[in-house]
């Protein structure tokens, strides 16, 4: 039986967000499912969460059914919610994000409150948010500390363009998009900090199937995870000021490495942090003066 014949006899906002409900279940957990079967038929209609919820009688038409219907089945194959309807909620805004960006975590805004913490609220300073994706880190950061300048910094032009119109919709004049190759050819001493959510994942990790619809350069990093992390850490010794810090995510499994690659590098004041689900997720260090 077709995944649309479990609509077809369905009239109401109500019935449809029932079934939906119940169908996207083989993806996500209850409450999950509730959530995401609202937000698909809100996107399906041009309407609110509160508007579905204000008319849970309303009767869709057929090409409401058609497109619902679609969408549900494109959830149904692993595809990320953020990528069927083009945006997800971060820190405080609500993002564009497509299959060229990675869709940005809860998390990641561990990384963007010990980052802010760095960040005064008064002064120049100047950041780098490297690999930035649809710019979720640096949007967040030059939002939180207007007088800072964030760079976001991606290789990939086509995830540079998401970061861009993220920049722009939310008028952040500070945050400048910038296309480079991490911290190649950038001038030495300049920048305060360093933040970075890189490609951390093994090229043969078994989650990677869980992650198809990902871009996967964003993903992966050839040495069992780890060769792009000691790039940037390489990189950026001689680019941070000498108070400066470097700050990484990273998979809950990795911090004793990362701090290993660190202190090799010779830089100081080290520490991991864990995220709320109490794993290490991001650690950070300064250069050695």
């Amino acid at each position: 039986m077709g995944k649309a014949s479990v609509f077809q006899s369905l009239n109401t906002v109500n019935e449809y967000l029932k079934a939906a409900t119940q169908e996207l279940r083989a993806v996500t957990d209850e409450r999950e499912s509730q959530l995401e079967a609202e937000l698909l038929l809100a996107f399906s209609l041009h309407k609110s969460r509160t508007w579905l919820k204000t008319w849970p009688e309303f009767q869709l038409t057929n090409g409401d059914d058609q497109l619902f219907c679609q969408l549900i089945e494109r959830r149904l194959t692993g595809e990320p919610l953020a990528y069927i309807i083009g945006s997800q909620d971060f820190w405080t805004f609500n993002l564009k994000v497509t299959q060229d960006t990675l869709v940005p975590r809860p998390e990641t805004e561990l990384l963007v409150e010990l980052a802010l913490d760095k960040i005064p609220l008064e002064g120049d300073f100047n950041v780098a948010d490297l690999g930035t994706g649809s710019g979720a880190i640096a949007c967040a950061l030059g939002y939180e500390r207007s007088q800072a300048t964030v760079f976001a910094v991606d290789f990939s032009e086509r995830a540079l363009a998401v970061a861009q119109q993220n920049v722009s919709s939310l008028s952040l004049d500070n945050v400048k998009c910038l296309q480079n190759s991490w911290l190649v050819n950038w001038q030495k001493g300049k920048l305060d900090l360093i933040v970075s959510n890189p490609p951390y994942v093994a090229e043969d990790d078994p989650h990677l199937k869980d992650l198809s619809f990902e871009p996967y350069s964003a993903l992966v990093s050839q040495d069992n995870g780890y060769a792009d992390i000691r790039i940037i850490a390489e990189q950026a010794k001689s680019i941070l000021t000498s108070k400066g810090y470097l700050m990484f995510e990273h998979g809950f499994e990795q911090a004793q490495t990362i701090q290993s690659i660190l202190q090799e590098l010779g830089y100081v004041e080290i520490e991991t942090f864990q995220d709320l689900a109490g794993l290490d997720r991001v650690t950070i260090a300064q250069p050695a003066n």
